[in-house]
Order: structure tokens, then C-alpha cells, then sequence
């Protein structure tokens, strides 16, 4: 039987926003401790947003958000020797900890620009279903579509 899961440590809300989902965002981009740089560089790119699309800013990053998350992943499960991808429905915690890291790591991926600007470019095109973080999802979506047939497997 596997054990418990802990109580995990609640964040509390950003300061400009209040969302709480904002300031796990800023967390996520944090590197080294450095949340001050972090939060800049999120509200840099929400500016960036704002001044983009002429909408509100929180609003196009729940819309992004909303996008890129999964709703099945596959699981690698090993039955009389031989390796299954098992589609399984992803737990709420990790949907938003996967929509975080492929939208951190799609801005990552662009070259060229501020991290606030290719932020705010990749928050924009989630928001619109396009980019790379969206693309993850659906390719994520093809491979649990293609393993349909071993979800007896699930456990």
C-alpha cells in the first residue's frame, strides 16, 4: 500500500494579484532563491501582456492555463516482463505542476528576447491554444489515445 501524501506547504497569494495560482507561478520561474527577480520578471510579462492584447493580464494566464493542462497522461507500468504505457487521468496537483513547467519551458526553449518577453509571448499563444506548451499537451493526449487498449492494466 502506498503511503499517505503529506501535507503540502499552501502558498499564499501574490502580492499585485492576489491569486495564489499567480505566486505558485512565480515560484515555479524562481531559480536559485531569487523570488524578487522571479516576480519581476512574471509581472514584467504580464505589463507585456496587458500592453499586447489590451485584456486583463490574469485573465489571459487562467485562460492559458486552462489550455495547456492534461487531462491524461500515459504511466509506464511493467506486467510479465514486458514495459506498458497505461493511460491514466492526471490528479489535479500535478496537472497544474505540468502546465507550470511546459509553459516555464517553452519560454525557456525561445531564444533572442528577455525572459518577461518570451513569457508573455507563450502565455499569449497558450491563451489562444497554439505554442509549443500547447502542443506538449496534445501530443501527451495522442499518446494516451494511442495506448487506449492496455487501460485495463491501470491500477
Amino acid at each position: 500500500m502506498r503511503r499517505p501524501v503529506k501535507n503540502r506547504n499552501i502558498v499564499g497569494p501574490d502580492l499585485k494579484y492576489s491569486s495564489t495560482k499567480v505566486e505558485k507561478f512565480i515560484n515555479y520561474i524562481m531559480k536559485w532563491g531569487q523570488k524578487s527577480t522571479a516576480r519581476r520578471v512574471v509581472y514584467q510579462a504580464f505589463d507585456e501582456i496587458k500592453e499586447k492584447t489590451k485584456r486583463e493580464p490574469l485573465e489571459v494566464f487562467e485562460e492559458a492555463l486552462r489550455n495547456v493542462g492534461p487531462a491524461m497522461e500515459v504511466r509506464s507500468r511493467r506486467v510479465g516482463g514486458a514495459n506498458y504505457q497505461v493511460p491514466r487521468e492526471v490528479r489535479p496537483e500535478r496537472k497544474t505542476a505540468l502546465t507550470y513547467r511546459w509553459i516555464i519551458d517553452a519560454a525557456r526553449a525561445r531564444k533572442g528576447a528577455p525572459m518577461h518577453k518570451r513569457l508573455a509571448e507563450e502565455l499569449i499563444a497558450a491563451s489562444k491554444n497554439e505554442g509549443p506548451a500547447v502542443k506538449k499537451r496534445e501530443d501527451t493526449h495522442k499518446m494516451a489515445e494511442a495506448n487506449k487498449a492496455f487501460a485495463h492494466f491501470a491500477w
